[in-house]
């Protein structure tokens, strides 16, 4: 049976859908502003594989070359990261941007972990990982008001 465990944040943005889309995926200057995803080198296009280096909330930084799995401008980016064989670890990323009234955004930023390591490394992934997406929201709030 595979484990699941779930990293869901949302944040409301005072930008439109279009706009929140171009500094997400403007993934060349994520270092001058994400302090989560410090890096993303490849094209987000279908079907490719870029390589994300992060931070974890303790500073520890680890490269993961996820498979581009969506690209719907405006609407969700989603990748995919496997580690190790099949089924031991995955983590599928997910933005989604959601219109709101008055040229407003929700993004959803989440990330989906199975398999079997999962239990192992939920509260890891907790005192990690889910700090550092709500520290990514807020970025992304202060560079969209830049």
């Amino acid at each position: 049976m595979t484990k699941v465990f779930a990293v869901r944040t949302t944040i409301d943005l005072d930008a439109p859908p279009a706009e929140v889309w171009r500094v997400l995926t403007d993934t060349p200057a994520y270092p001058a502003w994400n302090p989560f995803i410090l890096s993303v080198t490849g094209a987000l296009t279908i079907g490719s594989t870029v390589t994300t280096r992060i931070r974890d909330a303790e500073g520890k930084e680890r490269t993961f070359t996820p498979k581009v799995l969506v690209v719907d401008p405006n609407r969700e980016l989603i990748w995919l990261s496997r580690v190790g064989f099949g089924g031991l670890f995955d983590g599928k990323h997910l933005f989604r941007l959601e219109e709101l009234p008055g040229e407003r955004t929700r993004l959803i930023n989440d990330e989906e972990f199975r398999g079997i390591a999962v239990p192992f490394l939920h509260s890891m992934l907790r005192r990690t990982i889910e700090p550092q997406f709500a520290a990514m929201n807020t970025a992304l709030a202060a560079q969209l008001n830049n």
